[in-house]
């Protein structure tokens, strides 16, 4: 009886326990809707989607006919291109990591720097930035007005516009269509909806150390990150291999001196398909980033298993992948501007990347 008695307590202190883990888990995170969010001023119409589907994949954007928002944000790779930092126009390496555009629509702001307010803006930059896709918007306009398709899609896209076919309406349809890339149903997204059994024991111990540790103080809410900036080397400045020094970050936008080495806190969604991380793009391995971070945002060293331990709870972060047709373009006329991709090379980082 006794033995009985001990053993129902310990059942109880288990589920106590995990009742406890589950409500500390609710009170930081909240799960991925499985619709997208209302976008301001922009709603989401069909139309809208499609034109933007089309234009994200259409690399006549460039100004080499080569490169397109899938170029560096591969929705078939978890929404970056896997290199340490993008390939550009002319073959110029860009200064920073490409992010995922996975549910980028819940970070607060755009870039590793947060100089784009909102996926409109984030849209023009690429298209704009000469390491990048190297074109104008001049250019571009023209382009979409020389193709026939493109002229009725805009039409029915924006109503009762004089003159729809315009870049600013190019950057809200492709916000419109990234808007609807996300990423739910993940199993900590069922776990925090109270599928106890979604998370195994290792990766509740990885939740737990997660929270504990210190991790939710930055990487907390939807996006598990993306709703603030904070310094890389709150305690400890990693080396200049992985934070290179030339690359100030948010020091570049506001010009003020405790910007210096501060980004945008990424989201860590899908966090297990989106290597290289950081916005350098000098580690490949995850459980590595983990340790990274514990001694330079917390200045803290993970014990071999603690660091298994977060890692493996963060591999429950990959998400339901949104399944997206790769479209059919529409060709373009006699009057498309041909593609240019002869380029006079600038060195690395003078035009603004990701």
């Amino acid at each position: 009886m006794k033995k009985l008695i001990l053993g129902l307590l310990s059942m109880a202190a288990s589920v106590a326990a995990a009742d406890d883990l589950l409500q500390k888990a609710q009170s930081q995170f909240k799960p991925i809707p499985p619709e997208p969010p209302a976008i301001k001023e922009a709603p989401l119409t069909p139309e809208k989607i499609e034109l933007g589907k089309l234009l994200y994949f259409d690399p006549r954007l460039s100004m080499s006919w080569l490169i397109s928002c899938n170029t560096c944000h591969n929705l078939g790779l978890g929404g970056v291109d896997l290199q340490q930092t993008s390939i550009g126009h002319g073959w110029q390496k860009g200064p920073r990591n490409a992010p995922t555009v996975l549910n980028a629509v819940y970070n607060f702001v755009q870039f590793w720097d947060g100089r784009a307010q909102d996926l409109q803006a984030q849209a023009k930059g690429p298209i704009q930035a000469s390491v990048e896709m190297g074109n104008t918007p001049e250019r571009v306009v023209q382009t979409l007005k020389s193709i026939p398709d493109y002229v009725e899609r805009f039409k029915k896209s924006f109503p009762n516009q004089p003159d729809p076919v315009s870049f600013d309406n190019l950057a809200r349809a492709v916000e419109a269509f990234e808007a609807t890339l996300i990423t739910p149903d993940s199993r900590f997204d069922r776990y925090l909806k109270g599928d106890v059994n979604a998370l195994s024991d290792p990766e509740k111990q990885g939740l737990a150390l997660f929270m504990d540790k210190g991790c939710v103080s930055c990487h907390n809410g939807i996006n598990l990150g993306g709703s603030r900036y904070a310094p890389f080397g709150v305690v400890q400045k990693p080396g200049a291999d992985i934070l290179p020094e030339k690359d100030k970050g948010r020091f570049t936008v506001t010009h003020t001196a405790s910007d210096e080495y501060v980004f945008k806190v990424p989201s860590l969604r899908n966090i297990a398909l989106t290597a290289p991380y950081f916005h350098s793009g000098q580690v490949w391995d995850l459980r590595q980033a983990v340790a990274v971070m514990g001694a330079a945002q917390l200045g803290i060293k993970l014990t071999d298993p603690e660091t298994d331990a977060v890692t493996t709870f963060l591999k429950t972060l990959t998400g339901t992948q949104p399944k997206v047709d790769v479209p059919i373009l529409p060709p373009h006329t006699k009057d498309t501007p041909l593609p240019v991709v002869e380029v006079t090379l600038t060195p690395q980082g003078t035009t603004p990347g990701h």
